[in-house]
């Protein structure tokens, strides 16, 4: 009997410990269906779907229903909840929150929102949504603790720590938060963490301040723990969705999935309804606006095919892998636009573009409807550039063609035309002898394949500075075949019609309208003038000289400082003397024998490159010594001199640059 009824002791010590551990715990997913989950006072109500719903006009408060005993040894908690504090009604007005308290007055009214006493024994947290004037808020966003109803022991703004920030929460915002509330009695700690709902709890507390709760929690073993609001100016309401407390370890997590959503507040419900007509007037207009758009559509698509409708005839079979689509090219351009042109000239107009597909960077000649050129030379620039592989000429990418539209598509140099560094204000000075001697070599190379590199001799016929482009390492590529001539080797061109730019020009094709090599030759001496120089082949040359009719073509003026022994006075004055002496002399003199007005007696190609390259030597020449000298330029003066007014009263094909 006796062992009977120590056993019986001993079960009885169990269950009650196990009761009393059960009473230092709980967990409400919600306060749905259970009224003695809590005690409530004032204004505070559950709601059907189970939120705790408080007032800020009138003091709301709802605590647990039984005291909760602290003994001496066991003063730890941890607690959390999930709120929601909606914005107020008028801006700006005064609110109180919501407050969680542990307190050992039954009366909830001895709370820091209600001016308790100080003596009151109090702990409480407070989640302030508006700061008052009568007080020392560091913001109306803030989160305080209190340990009495004196002052606040810390006061921190509502922020929550994540990816390495603490980032700011509006606790006024109408959306749902969690708070975690844990004292730990060894080190008499209490930490409070803020977060979004269904954001995991942050490793960084908002707040952690040193207080000892012993003198309320041992002087007051049995108190009462819950929460308060009210003594607003206005009828603000709070909302608390879940609660869980643990005196024996950390509180137990809330199911997000249990909890009861907030209900929409007046003003909310007045929008929703106001958001619900203008959805369905917008869903009516749209209806409206789709009917619209599709008949838009349809018209613009008609509209589209007509405007990219392209030109292909059978002979073009041949060329299909090079030819581009008039979308892609207008794509590029942006639609031909003002701003994307790069020059203009007697084919048309360039333009700069980018291909949508590749990212391409191209140049587009777009040729003018009333070009004087038309499809032949446009189809002589496509076959000579399929078959031309040479590191100074621009590589054709391909073409289109549109009903009276020819486009041709170049490799995009960035440097732009040798024009430009030339004659260019903005580019003044800005190029270099060794970089114009490297060009002049470079173009020279070009020709020499053009005449005798190919299947067929080809004539360039416009060789000048503005069809000398320029890549990013400054390299000379020849450009602009529209005006190329092809004819068999060993064979005679066929009479044509007088093409090219005036001045470079060869004195002979005015009489026997027939081009060859050594008219392309001419046309370089021109060009090396031009760019040894820096002067456009007419138009004044020399300050300093009032004779306009000896300072009008450049050719003449350059003869000029030759026959006065003083030939380097010709170069460029922007170059200032920096340049190699001997180079320029050999480029100055080369100039002039390639515009010998006997076309037998200019230079080949091969020669020219040969003297550039110092392979072979320019014969010495001299005006004062030398008969052959005096007689060429006194035959090559009144040519030269005369030319414009030959080629003016020729029926040609003639330009002033592209």
């Amino acid at each position: 009997m006796r062992l009977i009824y120590v056993l019986s002791l001993v079960v009885l010590e169990v269950v009650a410990e196990t009761i009393a551990q059960n009473e230092t715990q709980f967990s409400y997913n919600g306060f749905q269906g259970s009224i003695n989950k809590l005690h409530l006072g004032g204004l505070a109500k559950i709601l059907p779907n189970g939120v705790l719903e408080m007032s800020d006009y009138w003091p709301s408060d709802a605590y647990y229903p039984d005291d909760i005993v602290f003994e001496p040894n066991r003063l730890s908690f941890s607690t959390t909840f999930v709120f929601a504090m909606p914005p107020p009604l008028i801006p700006y007005q005064s609110s109180n929150g919501i407050i969680f308290i542990i307190t050992s007055s039954f009366d909830f009214q001895q709370i820091p929102s209600h001016n308790c006493l100080s003596s009151s024994n109090v702990f409480a947290v407070v989640l302030g949504a508006t700061r008052k004037a009568d007080k020392e808020d560091i913001d109306g966003n803030h989160v305080e603790i209190y340990e009495s109803c004196d002052k606040p022991a810390d006061t921190a703004i509502a922020t929550y720590y994540s990816e390495g920030v603490n980032r700011t929460l509006l606790l006024n915002s109408g959306k749902s938060m969690q708070i975690w509330i844990d004292y730990d009695e060894v080190d008499m700690m209490v930490n409070v963490t803020l977060a979004p709902f269904r954001t995991p709890k942050p490793k960084r507390c908002l707040l952690s301040k040193h207080l000892n709760l012993s003198t309320i929690l041992v002087d007051h073993y049995k108190l009462y723990v819950g929460f308060s609001s009210g003594n607003g100016i206005a009828a603000n309401t709070h909302y608390i969705q879940g609660w869980s407390w643990n005196q024996s370890g950390k509180a137990h997590d809330l199911d997000p999935f249990k909890l009861p959503k907030i209900p929409l507040i007046k003003h909310q419900k007045i929008w929703l309804n106001l958001l619900i007509s203008v959805a369905l007037l917008v869903v009516l207009l749209l209806l409206l606006i789709v009917m619209i758009m599709i008949m838009i559509i349809a018209a613009v698509w008609l509209v589209r095919r007509k405007k990219y409708k392209e030109l292909v005839e059978p002979w073009e079979k041949v060329y299909t892998p090079n030819r581009f689509s008039y979308k892609d090219l207008s794509l590029a351009t942006k639609d031909f636009h003002e701003s994307k042109i790069l020059g203009v000239g007697g084919f048309g107009k360039v333009y700069k573009g980018i291909l949508p597909s590749t990212g391409d960077q191209i140049a587009v000649k777009r040729i003018s409807h009333n070009s004087k050129q038309g499809m032949k030379e446009f189809v002589a620039e496509i076959s000579s550039m399929r078959r031309l592989r040479h590191r100074n000429l621009a590589p054709l990418l391909g073409y289109c063609r549109r009903k009276g539209e020819l486009l041709l598509v170049y490799e995009y140099m960035q440097n732009g035309s040798l024009e430009k560094f030339l004659y260019g204000k903005d580019d003044k000075s800005s190029l270099s002898w060794s970089s114009r001697f490297k060009i002049i070599k470079g173009v020279a190379s070009a020709l020499l394949y053009l005449h005798e590199g190919c299947k067929q001799v080809i004539l360039h016929r416009d060789v000048k500075a503005s069809n000398v482009l320029l890549d990013v390492d400054m390299n000379a590529r020849l450009s602009d075949f529209g005006l190329a001539k092809f004819y068999d080797h060993n064979n005679d061109p066929q009479t044509t019609h007088v093409v090219g730019t005036i001045g470079y020009i060869a004195p002979e094709v005015c009489r026997t309208r027939k081009a060859n090599t050594s008219t392309d030759v001419y046309a370089f001496g021109m060009f090396l003038l031009e760019v040894a120089c820096g002067r456009r082949p007419t138009g004044k040359q020399d300050a300093d000289t009032d004779d306009d009719a000896k300072a009008l073509f450049l050719s003449d003026w350059v003869y000029e400082c030759w026959k006065r022994g003083d030939i380097l006075k010709a170069s460029d004055p922007r170059m200032e003397g920096i340049y190699q002496e001997n180079e320029m002399e050999l480029i100055l003199k080369l100039g002039l024998v390639c515009l010998h007005p006997k076309a037998e007696a200019r230079p080949s190609m091969r020669q020219v490159d040969q003297f550039l390259d110092g392979s072979a030597l320019l014969p010495e020449m001299s005006y004062e010594s030398d008969p052959k000298v005096r007689d060429f330029f006194v035959e090559m003066q009144p040519l030269t001199s005369s030319s414009l007014a030959v080629l003016s009263s020729t029926n040609s094909v003639l330009r002033y640059g592209r």
